[in-house]
């Protein structure tokens, strides 16, 4: 394939732009226990003229995706001053949106998508209690009508669009290239058979969040938790290393580690769909966002993240194409794909892919929901451990609280 072209946006300078200050990023935790180890891939060598660099990479990303489903990805054409000036645009964003546009642009979950503003109190349309996040996603209509954007962003707009074409077109499309070969398929099989297109962000989203330091009711009620742990319900989710330390992922000896900041590097997790499209050969990532350590309780949290999603209308099955399933079988080690494969075996449908993010959206629940989160009701105990499960269209998701 042809090497790839570094990101080339918009003047950022174009006479008519309000100044954007500069984004510092905070300093990053002094705590060194606690923290996964996860595998680094430097993207720029799928460009290598040498088949045995490029084959090595691929052997990396495969024991990757096989163990953590969690990997760094590097070099993938985005300068980390490029990097910063995007997260200027989001800090902009949240000391100048209007009380009007938040209350105009208000999302509405129920509707099985995060589109809009998501004020800080919970994640329902209507306020609960306080949890510190607000957020601003944009979905394929929010990009083709700046009516649907803040107003203080609509001088940005050419910026943070091309940002996201770069992210989903050139750097995504990339890393399916990678996960395509994995599966011994053409470069271009996920790219151009699950991955869906038609906006900047395909029928997926991106987003703009800033977590700020947590009311102290919220965090005892919550116990700690800023997000539920969960699995991406998407392909693949393109998430920004930052220097706060919230993001966790579930480790094989079933503990919870920290994911630690990398400057400039993409943290890319599994979701759903890709570990039903390979047959349970990658594993979607458990992860949650959990208060950060002691050294970093007071500090804001400001992300970027690229939510990929597959074609809604598609049944998600396994690739029978592949060769790798075809010579190994498929793996029902964990997750969702045992759930689906169990369904199909009795002749059932399984949920098309806008039915199984949609349902997730409209049915997601706090941390700080105490009728919701206990034994009985959300959670259960397996082999003595409290987890948290729910039922979305008869399949089961079982996951660590």
């Amino acid at each position: 394939m042809a090497p790839a072209a570094p990101f080339n946006p918009p003047s950022a300078n174009r006479p008519g732009k309000p100044f954007v200050p500069e984004w510092v990023p905070p300093p990053a935790t002094k705590e060194k226990h606690n923290f996964a180890k996860l595998k680094s891939i430097d993207l720029s060598l799928l460009d290598s003229d040498d088949p045995a660099v490029v084959d090595n990479l691929i052997k990396l990303v495969k024991v990757a995706i096989r163990d953590d489903g969690f990997l760094f990805l590097e070099n993938y054409g985005i300068s980390l001053e490029q990097l910063h000036h995007q997260f200027a645009l989001a800090q902009y964003l949240y000391k100048n949106i209007s009380d009007e546009d938040k209350e105009r642009l208000l999302f509405d979950p129920d509707t099985g998508v995060w589109s809009g503003y998501k004020h800080p109190y919970g994640f329902k349309r209507d306020r609960g209690i306080p949890d510190g996040i607000e957020q601003f996603n944009w979905y394929k209509p929010d990009w083709a009508d700046t009516g649907r954007v803040p107003t203080c962003l609509h001088p940005f707009m050419d910026e943070i669009e091309e940002f996201c074409n770069y992210l989903t077109k050139s750097v995504n499309r990339r890393l399916l290239t990678l996960f395509s070969r994995v599966l011994e398929l053409p470069d271009d099989y996920l790219w151009d058979n699950v991955q869906s297109h038609g906006s900047p962000t395909g029928e997926g989203y991106f987003r703009h969040a800033l977590f700020r330091p947590v009311q102290k009711q919220t965090e005892e009620l919550a116990k700690g938790l800023r997000m539920h742990g969960h699995t991406d319900f998407g392909l693949t989710t393109l998430l920004f290393s930052v220097p706060i330390s919230c993001l966790q992922i579930w480790g094989r000896d079933e503990q919870w580690y920290y994911v630690p900041y990398k400057p400039g590097a993409l943290v890319i997790n599994i979701g759903d769909t890709l570990e039903i499209v390979s047959g349970g050969h990658f594993k979607a990532t458990r992860h949650r966002v959990f208060k950060p350590p002691v050294d970093q309780l007071h500090e804001e949290r400001l992300s970027l993240v690229l939510f990929n999603s597959s074609v809604g209308e598609l049944r998600m099955a396994p690739a029978e194409e592949s060769p790798l399933i075809q010579r190994e079988g498929c793996v029902e080690e964990q997750g969702v794909y045992k759930e689906f494969k169990n369904l199909t075996a009795q002749g059932k449908n399984v949920p098309t892919n806008r039915q199984w993010r949609e349902i997730q959206i409209s049915t997601a629940t706090d941390p700080t929901d105490t009728v919701r989160n206990r034994v009985g009701a959300d959670q259960v105990v397996i082999d003595g451990k409290v987890v948290h499960q729910r039922e979305y269209m008869g399949v089961k998701v079982i996951l660590p609280v």
